[in-house]
């Protein structure tokens, strides 16, 4: 194997280690919404939402969460999952909540983007960054 095939195989396999990060936090997370125990209900209440949204938010965010972990639609799912984690940082701006729940999805997306851009080469040939 060449240094360069090592390289590949080190940016495909962090790439995927960084985007099932957060693929499986949202999973759960969509999976709560879904779900809805009291915990997650009295939080979404706080944050000015009423229950009747929450089932609806959790299908939104599992299935963008889905497409973006299914290689094929990989790209449209983190455009989705980027809308969905924007207005939770809107959210929490709204609430005055404090920064680490204001930057928190701003890390998820991070890393989404991170791990994506790692793994697909699409977007690398969209995004490239200069090696030097």
């Amino acid at each position: 194997m060449t240094n360069q095939t090592t390289m590949l195989r080190g940016r495909l396999w962090t790439g995927h280690i960084m985007s099932a990060l957060p693929g499986l936090f949202l999973l759960v997370d969509g999976g709560m919404k879904l779900v809805k125990p009291a915990l997650v209900v009295e939080a979404t209440v706080q944050l000015g939402y009423p229950e009747s949204v929450i089932v609806g938010l959790g299908i939104v965010l599992t299935v963008s969460t889905l497409l973006y972990l299914i290689p094929r639609t990989s790209i449209l799912g983190a455009i989705l999952l980027t809308g969905y984690l924007g207005g939770a940082v809107a959210t929490n701006v709204r609430v005055n909540a404090n920064w680490f729940n204001i930057l928190f999805p701003v890390m998820i997306g991070a890393l989404l983007w991170g791990g994506l851009w790692l793994r697909e080469v699409r977007l690398q040939t969209l995004i490239p960054l200069k090696e030097e």
